[in-house]
């Protein structure tokens, strides 16, 4: 089946920097998330890490 869609993509020009662009777009995505979650301060993870826990207390005061 790869050879079929192989076959119609090679009569497009320029078609080869597709995977180029979208490899750089994952990278950069990635890294920007990892950049962020490094710069991260602890109380923000503490806050973060207590919203489930959050929304349990508001279940059960509600119900």
């Amino acid at each position: 089946m790869l050879r079929f869609i192989t076959h119609n993509l090679t009569g497009i020009n320029g078609v080869s920097i597709y995977p180029i662009i979208s490899l750089l777009i994952f990278t950069l995505f990635f890294a920007i998330v990892i950049t962020r979650v490094v710069r991260m301060s602890k109380s923000e993870i503490a806050e973060l890490g207590e919203i489930p826990f959050d929304d349990q207390e508001q279940a059960e005061q509600n119900g």
